[in-house]
C-alpha cells in the first residue's frame, strides 16, 4: 500500500534510536502518521518540524500499519516564526488543536486549506483571526458547525451580539436581553467580517470557538483542549 499526498507536519515525537512518529495533515488522506527512518538526524529533522509543509510518500504492507514517510520539504514555516514568540506559539497552537480534533486517516480538505491560509497569513497583519477561523471551520467539518448568520429568535441579520451555548446560533442584541447571563458574546469581527477593533475582541473570538472546541469535540473523549492553545492565549496577552 502506497501514496503520496502534500503534507502539513503536526507532530513528531522520537521513536527508537533514530526515527520520528510523525503526523501529517494530508488533504486526500487527512490526517495520518508514520514512521520516518533517521528522522532525528541533523539532515532530516528541520524537514518534520510542526508547521512544515512536506511532499511525502507514505507505504505500508497493509493498509492498517503504522507505515513509513519519506518526503521532501516544500515551505518551511517552522523555521520562519522561530524567533516570534507570538507567531511560533499560534503556529504550535494549530497543529496541535488540528492533531488531537481530528480523526485518522479521514480527509477534511476544508481543514486542510484553512490551515495553509493560516500557514501563509502568519507574520501578516491581523493573522491571529486566521486562527480563529481554522478553528470555526475545524468545528464545522467535525458536524459542529456555528449558525453566526442570524439571530436563532427573529431571523434578523442586524445586530448580531451573542451566541447561545446550546445551539451555536447567533442572537441579536434586542433579543438577547432576557437570557444575557446564559449567552456567550459574539465578537462583532465574527458577525460581521472585517478584523478584531483590539486584542480584546480578538479574544472573545478565541473565547467562542474554545467553549464550543471543549463541548462537542474534546470533552466527550475525555481530554481537553491541548495546551499549546492555552499557551498561545498567554503569548497573545503579553504581546
Amino acid at each position: 500500500m502506497e501514496w503520496s499526498d502534500l503534507g502539513i507536519v503536526l507532530s513528531s515525537r522520537p521513536h527508537g534510536e533514530t526515527g520520528l512518529v510523525t503526523t501529517l495533515l494530508t488533504r486526500q488522506h487527512g490526517r495520518h502518521a508514520g514512521f520516518v527512518h533517521g528522522g532525528i538526524s541533523r539532515k532530516a529533522r528541520p524537514t518534520w518540524q510542526p508547521g512544515n509543509v512536506v511532499e511525502a510518500a507514505w507505504r505500508a504492507r497493509q493498509m492498517d500499519q503504522l507505515g513509513n514517510f519519506t518526503g521532501e520539504l516544500r515551505e518551511a514555516h517552522a523555521a520562519r516564526v522561530m524567533d516570534d514568540a507570538v507567531e511560533l506559539a499560534g503556529l504550535s497552537a494549530a497543529c496541535a488543536v488540528v492533531d488531537a480534533a481530528l480523526p485518522d486517516r479521514e480527509p477534511h480538505a476544508a481543514v486542510f486549506d484553512g490551515f495553509q491560509a493560516l500557514l501563509h497569513a502568519i507574520g501578516h497583519p491581523g493573522w491571529p483571526m486566521i486562527c480563529v477561523r481554522l478553528e470555526l471551520g475545524l468545528l464545522q467539518e467535525l458536524g459542529f458547525g456555528l449558525g453566526l448568520e442570524k439571530c436563532a429568535l427573529t431571523g434578523t441579520t442586524e445586530d448580531l451580539a451573542y451566541v447561545s451555548p446550546k445551539t451555536g446560533r447567533a442572537v441579536s442584541r434586542a433579543a438577547a436581553t432576557p437570557y444575557l447571563d446564559r449567552l456567550i458574546a459574539l465578537p462583532p469581527f465574527l458577525g460581521a467580517g472585517g478584523l478584531p477593533a483590539d486584542a480584546a475582541e480578538l479574544r472573545l473570538g478565541f473565547d467562542l470557538t474554545g467553549f464550543f472546541l471543549e463541548r462537542h469535540v474534546f470533552w466527550p473523549h475525555n481530554k481537553p483542549l491541548p495546551a499549546a492553545r492555552a499557551r498561545f492565549m498567554e503569548a497573545l496577552s503579553r504581546q
